[in-house]
């Protein structure tokens, strides 16, 4: 957008034409995460398709500020619809494979950048095609997918609108919540975590019956009042568990982060070194970013570590090494060292990512974790859209893009802060625990046959 062919200012793109997309993103999202449930997922993932061919049209065709924006507007649909590609995967997997397929799944995703990435190098560097031909090979490459995506089978029901088996366990959802809820604390030891769990199942239970007693419970609702009822169940479900909500907020907060990075950071090259330089390797990069990300969510497939023990200190320690790549890419003007940054803080949000996901999706049924996904998501956007309006948009501070990584270094840094003071406080309390004396067994035998023992 920056060289001859639209002929805009670096300003223009960063500060009105990029912001666009996170405002879009967090305004379809809810729809479309509703949408893919009533649609039963593929017809969504073929939006998704149509979509992304609409953008890559007009990004070839068209050529002013308003007629980009329009284009990351579409754009964004495209990125919305990404939960309807991971609904449908964990619809049709096992829970004891959600582990291998959320590495699967993101590696094919990650070497599917790459091997584009790779491609779009050696064109441009071998100067075999332009940037208009990459776009015209790009259509035919969406064309040839969509016609992947016809095969896939449609289901006959989904996980909230077309359930022909709806859980028969409705009538004893305090019991299916309690169940949830064990399943994602089973590795915790903390004492003062399980008192916490235990006031949180009395209070879904007792929610959940007032809820059931109501005076219309037994009324007929439609179809869509009913799946509100139950995501609105759900939702608190979910999110009674405190190590749920634990990584459920580094994934909000990481994203976040992550969304801001990946988008601007083709600015922040552009003003290290100009796009006229020959020396420049972005697509190169990006596809050694993803290879190494690839490798590194296909690894935790495969890891044996006990991540509900050491997660939040792996959360804190590597957000840390994140916000350092960060502030290395900022403040050293070196196009080199800033492609070295990039590609280890792209590892490291990948390796931490595929973690979160499987944490959550281990303990929750398929449609849960769907919610569980689309809510993340919906609040990594909320706090995207507060910052890019603060931060970004020309409308409010419109700092350069070097100001604008200094930020998200430091935001990342407030990230790891907060995530190692919490694992080495939880660690603290688990060995204080461990190291509390027996209680009295002659004692307890003396109360056991009614003695009284004074203290």
């Amino acid at each position: 957008m920056t060289g001859p062919d639209k002929n805009l200012t670096i300003e223009q793109v960063t500060n009105q034409i990029f912001p666009v997309w996170t405002y879009s993103y967090l305004a379809v999202l809810l729809p479309v995460f509703l949408l893919t449930d009533w649609l039963r997922y593929k017809p969504v993932i073929m939006l998704q398709c149509c979509t992304l061919f609409l953008t890559s049209a007009m990004l070839l065709w068209l050529e002013s500020v308003a007629e980009m924006q329009v284009m990351q507007f579409t754009y964004s649909v495209v990125t919305a619809c990404e939960v309807a590609y991971f609904s449908y995967i964990y619809s049709v997997v096992d829970l004891q494979f959600y582990l291998k397929a959320t590495s699967f799944c993101r590696s094919a995703q990650l070497i599917g950048y790459t091997v584009g990435s790779v491609a779009g190098q050696i064109l441009l560097s071998l100067e075999l095609m332009s940037y208009y031909y990459i776009l015209v090979f790009t259509l035919v490459l969406i064309s040839i997918s969509s016609i992947a995506v016809l095969l896939l089978p449609m289901p006959s029901t989904s996980m909230f609108f077309h359930q022909s088996k709806r859980r028969e366990e409705d009538m004893n959802q305090e019991e299916d919540c309690g169940e949830t809820d064990k399943t994602v604390e089973t590795e915790c030891t903390s004492g003062s975590v399980d008192v916490e769990m235990m006031e949180n199942k009395q209070k879904n239970s007792l929610t959940q019956k007032k809820v059931q007693e109501e005076p219309g419970a037994d009324v007929e609702k439609s179809g869509f009042s009913k799946t509100m009822l139950q995501l609105w169940s759900d939702f608190r479900c979910c999110f009674s568990s405190t190590e749920m909500l634990i990584w459920s907020v580094w994934w909000a907060m990481a994203t976040c982060g992550y969304n801001q990075t990946v988008n601007y950071v083709q600015a922040l090259w552009e003003t290290v070194e100009p796009s006229q330089n020959s020396t420049l390797y972005n697509g190169g990069v990006e596809a050694v970013s993803n290879l190494f990300g690839a490798a590194s969510a296909y690894g935790v497939g495969f890891s044996r570590v006990n991540w509900s023990h050491w997660g939040e200190l792996a959360l804190g320690s590597l957000s840390a090494l994140s916000s350092a790549a960060l502030y290395v890419m900022v403040f050293i003007s070196n196009i080199w060292v800033c492609y070295g940054g990039y590609i280890v803080f792209k590892s490291l949000y990948m390796l931490l990512i595929t973690i979160a996901m499987f944490q959550i999706a281990a303990g929750l049924s398929v449609e849960r974790y769907a919610l569980v996904f689309g809510v993340n998501t919906f609040i990594a956007l909320v706090l995207q859209t507060i910052l890019t309006s603060i931060v970004v948009d020309s409308r409010g501070l419109g700092l350069d893009v070097i100001t604008q990584f200094i930020i998200y270094a430091s935001y990342f840094c407030l990230i790891a802060l907060i995530f190692f003071a919490r694992g080495v406080y939880m660690l603290f309390l688990q060995r204080a625990r461990q190291r509390e004396p027996e209680p009295n067994t002659h004692s307890d035998a003396g109360q056991a046959h009614g003695y009284s023992v004074k203290l």
